[in-house]
């Protein structure tokens, strides 16, 4: 990848493939999520809440989150291996926080695998803390597997 200055704006529709090939080479998505449908979705409700963390023009990290007037939300927040360690997470991530207290939001959750500890680990130095409480989820539509496209 390409190296320069670490700069943070909205998601645009040409950073698509990157920011899928991002979430890939993290590990982000999961098998049953299909990542240009949660693209779409994304860009078509709160667009402004998708960041890109761009280091000599191409996709180094995401961060898309969300703010429905109760709580913020933080999903796929992640930077390319080979851009890690660097400080790019807690940076896009203060911008989503920025963005989210623009708008009023009093609190941000997010959810974390138990077995990622370093992700764990991350959050806590952000000041996350663990809320004690159970995450449910109903799956109200099933995307079409991904095909890489």
């Amino acid at each position: 990848m390409a190296s320069g200055e670490f700069t943070v704006r909205t998601y645009r529709e040409e950073d698509r493939d990157q920011v899928i090939d991002l979430w890939v080479a993290t590990g982000l998505f999961a098998p049953y999520n299909n990542p240009g449908e949660d693209i779409r979705r994304k860009v078509a409700f709160q667009p402004e809440l998708f960041l890109v963390g761009l280091v000599g023009g191409r996709v180094a990290a995401t961060c898309m989150a969300g703010y429905e007037g109760h709580r913020g939300w933080i999903n796929y927040l992640g930077v390319h291996p080979e851009h890690q360690r660097r400080g790019y997470a807690s940076r896009i991530m203060a911008e989503a926080e920025e963005r989210l207290r623009a708008l009023g939001c009093p609190k941000i959750n997010l959810q974390v695998r138990e077995t990622n500890r370093a992700a764990v680990d991350f959050y806590a130095r952000l000041g996350f803390s663990d809320d004690r409480v159970l995450s449910l989820g109903k799956r109200l539509k099933d995307d079409p597997p991904w095909d890489g496209n």
